[in-house]
């Protein structure tokens, strides 16, 4: 065992077939917001193909992305004594991330999801599979904990994580809100909340999390999230940016980065650009260029199905940095 870790995600692995559909139809509000997708029922609806992607989830994505980025990165997750968990533990050992925190349990099999993938967005059917979630011996010098979506049995797990914080004030905590996350609640997870150095989501679950209605208000969005604990924390919304709020209190807004070309497919786009963001943190480089890392590596990764593809490695991602036009930089908001 690696006793020098950077990164140490800790969340759900998953294998998810990514079945691109041909016939469907899309409904939005008048603001093209909460948009929902519809076929025929009862009905045999034909698929243009499919792409299966092992070791994806949100901390396995954020490991890899980290990986790729040169830094020393760990994942502790469960999986099942099934090929799908095989061939997770095989795609990680390949990237290059530590798999001696992994547990394989002989009473579950391995999560497997369905995302239906429709012109560039997809839809995930999720299920969590109840491992028996323990925390590791994490070593006592990692720098960061990277923590993601899990099931919805893993309060006392959270607990757990929260602690080990407590315990190990050097350690910095990196949360990425998944699915039963937030349906947990902010009261259930206080103790995580009050212990996150960087807090990222998308605009749709900050307003999920605080219980509001949907704003513009970025301010009130990023400041509500910061007054549960997070020193750090980062809004995305889509196509139009990301906004943040420093510990300091300054607020500022991250643009896209160009697209190279048009979007293929959007999977793992929020993934990359939260990981890449705390593994900037990690190599040390100060928030505001952290901001800047991230929208680079969601760029890269829409051009490629799911989302592990078009993962930059560092000299790749310094490169399109040092080559980004006038218009790319950080502005107050």
């Amino acid at each position: 065992m690696d006793e020098s870790i950077d990164f140490f995600a800790i969340g759900d692995i998953v294998t998810e077939p990514f079945i691109r559909l041909k016939e469907a139809r899309v409904h939005c509000n008048i603001n093209d917001e909460s948009c929902e997708i519809c076929m025929r029922w009862g009905d045999k609806i034909p698929y243009d193909h499919f792409e299966l992607a092992a070791a994806v989830g949100n901390a396995s994505n954020a490991a890899v992305s980290a990986a790729r980025l040169g830094i020393k990165a760990a994942l502790r997750a469960y999986i099942g004594e099934d090929r799908y968990g095989e061939d997770c533990l095989d795609v990680l050992k390949k990237e290059g991330v530590d798999i001696s925190f992994m547990v394989k349990d002989p009473t579950r099999p391995s999560n497997y999801h369905y995302v239906l993938w429709y012109e560039t967005e997809r839809t995930i059917l999720v299920k969590h599979e109840h491992y028996d979630y323990r925390l590791p011996e994490i070593p006592e010098n990692t720098k960061w904990i990277y923590l993601s979506s899990l099931a919805d049995n893993s309060l006392p797990y959270h607990q757990e994580i929260a602690k080990w914080i407590v315990v190990h004030p050097d350690t910095k905590l990196a949360f990425q809100p998944g699915t039963f996350q937030m349906k947990l609640g902010i009261e259930a997870l206080k103790d995580i909340y009050a212990r996150t150095e960087l807090f990222v989501c998308n605009k749709q679950e900050s307003e999920r999390i605080l219980g509001l209605e949907p704003t513009d208000n970025k301010k009130e969005l990023l400041d509500g999230l910061h007054a549960l604990g997070p020193k750090l924390v980062v809004i995305t919304d889509d196509r139009k940016g990301a906004y943040a709020r420093d510990e300091q209190g300054a607020y500022w807004f991250a643009p896209m980065y160009p697209d190279a070309r048009a979007p293929f497919e959007r999977t793992g786009a929020g993934d990359a650009f939260a990981s890449t963001v705390a593994a900037a943190l990690a190599l040390g480089k100060p928030f505001q260029e952290a901001l800047l890392w991230g929208p680079i590596n969601a760029m890269s990764v829409v051009q490629e199905v799911g989302a592990q593809k078009g993962l930059l490695s560092r000299e790749k991602l310094e490169e399109y940095l040092r080559s980004a036009p006038a218009e790319y930089k950080l502005t107050s908001l």
